[in-house]
């Protein structure tokens, strides 16, 4: 049978870094591929080579077992190759249904396309909002959109790049029930994913890249999610998981939120205690970003009382992001791109954004270069971040290697308190592996963290405790051993509140 796609000994070269070197894969009609590695492995620059984004320097592109000269990403869309990128090209300021239709030649945001739209997202169980303008949505929710905008161009070859990392495990298992009745009718998948569970369930052909080589191919079904990492890590990689989760009962509090309404969203009682990490699950769309933009300070309110070393409360409702960073506390945003970092600036720079107020970093309007580029380089060694250069813009770094990033600047802060917003989307075993243990270890300084995650695993192997957000409303946070999967996932779609699903 002719390979619906080969990539034949491709490479491309960045100055001295070779980002592809000699790589080679084969996709064969009704095949669902895995290409693995860990970030900065090379997978995002052979999808660009795929999709005409860059041309490669050396190798061919066959299609149906002809060459190709894939120039842009028409010529790619013309012979039936469309991707989902793991950032998001969508226009903020448009309608879910402008941006769909932008995508895809001749279409207008009609009624009738309208409908076309909602029935292929009913098709592959995805929910979407038409009318909603894509700057109100969640990260979540835009991966929707790129997923059904994807599927509408009718594609014979798809690539994914990590379509489930804020998805929920029935929004995945949904998802994969589409994409094995998409390789039934022939088409071929191109999967790029860590959650290597998944990888073994889906798929029946891996290309591992490290180092921008390929290191191997296999069966992943015949693998562990043990030795896929190992494969793509090149070294035993080893959990993280909290020893014993506790009440919090033992820490004097950090953070006090009661009787809370405001931006939608709804608290009635929630306390963070020194050293205990306070876990929040949730299906993407139900409050996680306006809980973040409460809790920052991005958005003033009123009941929330942070408490210093000496027990002594401040409002911290009215004080904004700064202030709030002042007094200890740091936070991480779910959108990497624009929102926690500057992608037009350079890693230096982006380390002063959030040190505004450390005199160590700037006094008097005067900004310390030298200190800025020690910590730039510091968060790097110690984070295992890959990039050109402490001068090269945030832009160039892959998504993993800029989650790494702003994850050890703020967690290299020791802050009093952190709230993070999926601290580990998009990056590799390993690298999640050193995120959740530094989030440990911060915790044994007697800071207390506020985790918002869709990945639940990561939520059972860190937290102490765990609540719900679901519409808007934080249940009351429970000890981690009350909950199950299933219970969790009952409060989290809203068919149960939390003291049915936990009898």
């Amino acid at each position: 049978m002719t390979a619906l796609l080969e990539l034949a000994h491709i490479t491309k070269r960045y100055g001295a870094l070779l980002a592809n070197d000699d790589v080679s894969l084969k996709v064969m009609p009704g095949e669902i591929h895995a290409l693995l590695g860990e970030n900065g492995a090379g997978k995002s620059t052979l999808m660009k080579v795929l999709t005409g984004l860059v041309k490669p320097d050396e190798g061919q592109v066959f299609w149906r077992g002809q060459e190709q000269h894939i120039h842009n990403p028409q010529a790619a869309k013309a012979l039936g190759i469309a991707m989902v990128h793991q950032h998001f090209a969508l226009f903020e300021g448009m309608s879910v249904l402008e941006n769909i239709a932008l995508g895809l030649p001749g279409q207008t945001a009609s009624p009738e396309f309208e409908q076309k739209v909602l029935a292929t997202a009913a098709t592959y169980k995805l929910s979407i909002h038409p009318r909603a303008r894509v700057f109100t949505l969640s990260a979540g929710e835009k991966q929707r959109i790129e997923i059904v905008r994807a599927m509408m161009a009718d594609p014979a070859l798809l690539v994914l790049d990590e379509p489930t990392s804020v998805l929920t495990p029935q929004e995945a298992n949904d998802l994969f029930h589409s994409l094995r009745a998409m390789t039934e009718e022939g088409r071929g998948i191109i999967f790029i994913s860590h959650k290597l569970n998944e990888v073994r369930d889906l798929c029946s052909t891996a290309t591992i890249l490290r180092g921008g080589k390929m290191v191997g191919q296999c069966d992943p079904r015949e693998e562990t999610p043990q030795s896929l990492a190992e494969r793509m890590i090149g070294h035993r990689v080893q959990g993280v998981t909290r020893k014993a989760a506790g009440d919090g009962s033992q820490g004097a509090p950090v953070l006090s939120i009661k009787n809370f309404e405001a931006e939608g969203i709804r608290i009635d009682e929630l306390t963070l205690r020194a050293g205990e990490i306070v876990g929040v699950a949730g299906v993407a769309g139900n409050g996680q970003d306006d809980l973040f933009a409460v809790l920052s300070g991005e958005v003033l309110s009123q009941g929330m009382q942070l408490y210093d070393e000496q027990g002594q409360s401040q409002d911290m409702g009215p004080l904004g992001p700064n202030q709030r960073r002042s007094l200890r506390a740091a936070f991480v945003p779910e959108e990497r791109l624009g929102h926690a970092a500057v992608v037009s600036m350079s890693l230096v720079e982006n380390v002063l954004l959030t040190g505004l107020h450390e005199e160590r970093l700037q006094k008097r309007g005067l900004i310390s270069w030298g200190t800025l580029r020690e910590e730039a380089a510091k968060i790097s060694k110690d984070f295992d971040v890959r990039h050109p250069g402490l001068g090269a813009v945030a832009g160039a770094l892959s998504g993993g290697n800029l989650q790494k990033f702003v994850m050890g600047r703020e967690l290299l802060k020791t802050p009093r308190l952190l709230v993070v917003n999926q601290p580990t989307w998009g990056v590799d075993m390993g690298a999640a592996e050193h995120i959740r243990r530094a989030m440990l270890e911060l915790a044994t300084t007697g800071a207390a963290l506020l985790v918002i995650s869709q990945d639940l695993d990561e939520l059972f192997d860190i937290s102490d405790s765990i609540a719900v957000l679901h519409d808007g409303e934080l249940s009351t946070a429970r000890p981690r051993d009350d909950w199950t999967p299933e219970s969790i996932g009952l409060v989290m779609t809203g068919s149960h509140d939390t003291q049915e699903a936990l009898a």
